[in-house]
């Protein structure tokens, strides 16, 4: 019909757009959003020598001895969740994250902000529970503050945690992003998952066949391990927020590498898989708080998954994948059937409050 009138249409994207002039919640998941806030707003303002390590923690030279020094913040919702809560979560978060950078922890502070209102028990249950963690990890808790905030301000307890630990001398070279090259192996120190699941299974009251408990856990062993064996570390990284995937992706964006992952050998267990499955998440995404990666050499993979095996929270220890010089900033998966996909950066927010 010759004169019939065509109405325009305008074609848009479903993806909503994320607003940048003011923060969300995924600024805080560990993904894409998160570091476009660290490079845009944080590093302009503080760039030094030590914060362009971009590692879990700065390592710092003082008087000839080699330093880690780390901070972290625990905002976890439920408080208390299966396998741990908030305090044991925030003192092996923190030993951890000084871990990763090959030190052994010695002192921690801690930072209580507490809301009017909390029950005295939760508080003696949390602060037990940092006090056997801290322990265990065979540090001390040595200074702190604590601060109180009208009833609704605070979500019952937030924690700030600060971590110093000395890097030994059996500790060659650097352990960081930059030390990673083509032809190193990934292994991962077990399985994947269980802390984001456990937590989101309290949070909207989900029961599962078998119980899935955090694998929050100090990683140190396992790490003190590899380094009195003599095992030449590229890289540690713990796989917090943002799950494997994200980890992985920072530091093939650092070193301009492409890491590549075999599906059939990423470790996950039944339960957790199908708790995703149901939930339409993706375990590579999720949470870990007592799993690490480590970049070895080729030729060292045998050895150092027999160390790891050794210690209890390694046990589960397995390669996962390799790396390559091409394509740059890239990780790909090899799927079961055979094809390649690639994994980016986890681009808005699976589960916010989880550590």
């Amino acid at each position: 019909m010759a004169d019939a009138k065509i109405t325009s249409f305008n074609l848009s994207c479903p993806v909503p757009r994320v607003a940048d002039d003011r923060i969300v919640l995924a600024h805080g998941g560990g993904g894409r959003l998160m570091h476009q806030l660290i490079e845009r707003i944080f590093m302009p303002a503080f760039a030094n020598d030590a914060l362009e390590q971009r590692h879990d923690g700065a390592v710092v030279s003082v008087n000839g001895s080699r330093l880690a020094f780390t901070t972290d913040s625990f905002v976890v919702r439920p408080l208390i969740f299966p396998g741990g809560n908030i305090g044991d979560l925030a003192v092996n978060g923190t030993v951890n994250d000084l871990a990763m950078c090959g030190a052994r922890p010695l002192y921690l502070s801690a930072g209580f902000i507490l809301e009017e209102g909390l029950e005295m028990e939760t508080l003696r249950t949390v602060v037990t529970s940092m006090q056997q963690a801290a322990a265990k990890a065979n540090v001390k808790l040595v200074t702190g503050d604590t601060k109180v905030v009208d009833k609704g301000k605070g979500d019952g307890i937030f924690v700030n945690t600060s971590g110093i630990g000395v890097i030994e001398a059996n500790v060659k070279g650097t352990i960081g992003p930059a030390s990673v090259q083509p032809g190193d192996v990934v292994i991962v120190s077990g399985d994947l998952g269980r802390h984001g699941i456990a937590i989101l299974s309290v949070r909207e009251g989900l029961e599962f066949e078998s119980p899935i408990l955090s694998d929050c856990a100090n990683v140190w062993p396992a790490v003190d391990a590899l380094l009195n064996a003599g095992i030449e570390i590229h890289c540690l990284r713990d796989l917090t927020r943002g799950g494997l995937a994200t980890t992985l992706n920072e530091i093939a964006s650092d070193g301009n590498i492409c890491i590549k992952l075999e599906e059939t050998l990423i470790p996950v267990e039944e339960t957790v898989q199908s708790a995703c499955e149901i939930l339409g998440l993706d375990p590579l995404y999720v949470a870990n708080e007592g799993r690490f990666a480590v970049f070895i050499p080729a030729a060292q993979v045998d050895r150092t998954l027999d160390v790891l095996r050794k210690i209890e929270v390694s046990q589960g220890a397995v390669r996962v994948g390799r790396v390559e010089e091409i394509p740059g900033r890239t990780v790909v998966l090899q799927s079961r059937i055979g094809g390649n996909r690639v994994v980016d950066m986890l681009s808005g927010e699976q589960l916010p409050r989880i550590c």
